[in-house]
């Protein structure tokens, strides 16, 4: 009986410790976060940094992992994942995101931004809060909960683009969005929607002429190698949310989804700063292996844009006006 009771106390201290472990395995909530950009692009340097943020302030009740370079899927892949929960976060396009939730498509207009400045201030206040808003209450599973600054979107070719006359019949890739495809039609050329993994190999290969984005990821993801043309047309000025898997974020207690939010539009501030930084040292390192950056007349562009800001702006006429309005 005596070495019976021996047994049983020394077993009780590892039971209390192994249920104290599972219980505290059980608490913790792993956060996988997606984006389809490399380790060390201003987003995904943001987004590692609100990880290291909700593990620091939840006491280890969260945890983070980051996979960057879309090893988790393309951008539509990723959404997919998050809208069933099997990944928690990622950064998203808004091309991506317009056919679901038609209201963002005011930020997918050609030439809805007088230029960057004008839409960090559109974002950084109301207009910016109610697309949010709008995502998240919309049937696309998701929270959206803070906007990276995607840059300036300029087309990128093989052969120059010195006019609207030299991009007729161009084959350029766009995100997969209707309007999209219309803005590149729109203005002479052949939009073709593709995910971001397949264009270099597209540019290689001669089944695109060209595509369109910022200069940090015409460096990063190679295509300056096949594409050394920059036109600087400044159609899209594309600010991208941080969203979250609505069936994560309704297992976070509500301190933590204050937590949540206060570290994404804190990873906000942030991929501004190092944005910027990178816009301007990839500018230089695309100088620097020859891509030829050319400035364009925006007027012929904007206006052989005309069709597409009235073929899809009319639902938002009054928000519109609000973006005009902000200075």
């Amino acid at each position: 009986m005596d070495f019976k009771r021996t047994l049983l106390a020394a077993a009780l201290p590892i039971t209390a410790a192994l249920t104290f472990t599972l219980s505290s395995a059980a608490q913790a909530l792993e956060i996988k976060f997606a984006d389809i950009h490399p380790a060390g692009y201003p987003t995904v340097v943001a987004e590692e940094q609100l990880g290291k943020t909700l593990v620091a302030e939840s006491n280890g009740k969260l945890t983070f992992k980051m996979f960057a370079g879309g090893v988790l899927g393309s951008e539509k892949e990723v959404i997919e994942q998050a809208q069933v929960g099997a990944i928690q976060m990622a950064r998203v396009s808004l091309g991506i995101v317009g056919p679901v939730v038609p209201d963002v498509n005011v930020f997918n207009m050609p030439f809805v931004f007088r230029d960057q400045a004008h839409m960090r201030k559109v974002i950084d206040g109301e207009v910016g809060d109610e697309i949010l808003d709008k995502i998240t209450h919309s049937e696309f599973n998701l929270v959206a909960l803070a906007w990276m600054d995607g840059g300036t979107r300029n087309i990128y070719t093989k052969k120059p683009v010195r006019s609207l006359a030299d991009l007729k019949g161009m084959k350029i890739r766009v995100q997969g969005n209707p309007m999209f495809i219309d803005t590149i039609n729109a203005m002479g050329g052949n939009g073709i929607a593709m995910d971001t993994g397949e264009i270099f190999s597209a540019l290689q290969t001669g089944v695109i002429d060209g595509a369109e984005n910022n200069p940090p990821t015409l460096l990063e993801h190679n295509h300056y190698q096949n594409a050394k043309f920059y036109s600087l047309t400044g159609h899209l000025i594309l600010p991208e949310p941080i969203v979250m898997s609505k069936i994560t974020w309704e297992k976070l207690s509500p301190d933590q989804q204050v937590l949540v939010k206060k570290a994404a539009k804190a990873a906000q501030a942030q991929e501004r700063t190092l944005w910027d930084a990178k816009s301007a040292s990839s500018e230089e390192k695309l100088k620097a292996a020859g891509v030829e950056f050319i400035t364009v007349d925006k007027k012929p562009f904007y206006e052989a844009t005309a069709s597409v800001r009235e073929k899809y702006g009319a639902p938002y006429a009054d928000l519109i006006k609000r973006i005009e309005a902000v200075q």
